[in-house]
């Protein structure tokens, strides 16, 4: 469904921009199967930064008026909107991480097993479960089903629930997949939860499933107390770029030439350039082959893209361990690694490591935060109503 490249990101988004009005906004709830025309099929692209927020909605915007195209462009802001609210509050992420893994290592709860093999006996449930693994993909809408229908009527752990999505989902990233979960299940917004329903199931996908058996109540799920929220680092560009600086890529932002328009003479001639990722990352069950193999191609298409001064593509690092990049850097007698900001998730993770591991050598970390983060995150600090309404002039701004 998905060629893991930028120019296809860019057929795909010119193909969506004529539906991107109103026939987005009255049709994009409803799972009509694999046609899919409904929908834009971009979020594979932007979130690994094939194409990029403000381009998408540029080309759309040049199209339609902001009347019209809301609907999609309040789509696209949503996956922002989860992005800067981790970003300010990482510990939801770190407890999610550590109650995957003891949920893994322990003893698996009963059901979890049938319903990641698509054996539930619900028969929404069993297809789109075949659906995710085979394809990578599912609906919006769809998505909020399973997840109720998982927490709800199975009565599983939201964080399984996450985990499976995450080691599936093209589009999988950490803020969008675990926050959308935990909305679902009552703690994102306290008290309120997401009942998925039989009528509402036949109705959105022009009734090719209607299950019966569905949990009838959704009783919010608890957690300890978060900490106060954590202040967004004030500067977009993190630390100094030295005489001879080098620029790695990684899987959650592969679009280096609109990154470094936004800071002309930032680095100045390039000497070298690489791309590396781990989609295993995601889990500790690591991530699907599907997964997999768009994370490879995306990251092939942008060594490919990527040129340093002298015009040689982007080395394709064996692997993500900061041994291996430490070696590119030191075979490139770089001073400085710099790399797109990465939000936090796995390889926001892997950067934390990869520093002090650069530093021992003599070679300094420069992290780069677009202006689109910059600008759109430090309204995620409550819900996604009042950041709702700066969407406009956010549009305006950037």
């Amino acid at each position: 469904m998905f060629i893991p490249t930028r120019a296809a990101g860019l057929d795909a988004l010119d193909d969506f921009v004529p539906r991107a009005g109103g026939a987005y906004a009255r049709d994009r709830n409803h799972d009509l199967g694999p046609s899919r025309s409904n929908v834009s099929g971009l979020s594979p692209y932007l979130r690994h930064r094939l194409l990029t927020e403000q381009e998408v909605v540029a080309a759309v915007l040049e199209d339609h008026t902001p009347g019209a195209a809301e609907k999609f462009v309040q789509e696209v802001f949503w996956r922002t909107y989860w992005k800067g609210w981790l970003e300010q509050n990482e510990e939801v992420w770190r407890r999610y991480r550590l109650e995957v893994r003891d949920l893994l290592a322990g003893e698996l709860p009963d059901g979890y097993e049938a319903a990641v093999a698509g054996r539930t006996g619900i028969d929404a449930m069993d297809a789109w479960v075949r659906e995710l693994v085979d394809t990578g993909y599912l609906h919006n809408h769809t998505r909020m089903w399973f997840a109720s229908i998982w927490v709800f009527t199975l009565g599983l752990p939201w964080q399984l629930g996450a985990d499976f999505f995450y080691r599936h989902l093209l589009d999988g990233d950490a803020a969008s997949n675990t926050l959308s979960w935990r909305w679902v299940a009552g703690l994102q917004t306290k008290g309120k939860t997401y009942l998925a329903t039989a009528s509402n199931i036949s109705r959105f996908t022009d009734g090719r499933f209607s299950p019966g058996g569905l949990a009838d109540t959704a009783r919010a799920l608890d957690e300890e107390p978060l900490p106060p929220r954590t202040p967004l680092e004030p500067d977009d560009v993190v630390g100094s770029v030295g005489d001879r600086a080098g620029l790695l890529l990684h899987e959650e932002d592969l679009e280096a030439r609109s990154l470094l328009a936004e800071r002309p003479g930032l680095l100045g001639e390039v000497a070298a350039t690489a791309v590396h990722g781990d989609p295993g990352q995601r889990s500790p069950d690591g991530a699907s082959s599907v997964v997999e193999a768009f994370t490879s191609g995306a990251l092939a298409d942008a060594a490919e893209r990527t040129r340093d001064a002298s015009g040689r593509a982007a080395q394709t690092l064996a692997d993500a361990e900061p041994g291996c990049v430490v070696g590119w850097a030191l075979s490139e007698e770089l001073d400085t690694v710099v790399v797109p900001y990465a939000p936090v998730g796995p390889v926001h993770e892997r950067l934390a490591q990869l520093r002090p591991a650069l530093g021992a050598e003599g070679i300094s970390l420069v992290t780069v935060r677009r202006r689109w983060d910059a600008v759109a995150w430090p309204h995620a600090s409550r819900g996604f109503f009042p950041f709702r309404e700066k969407i406009p002039g956010l549009v305006r701004q950037l």
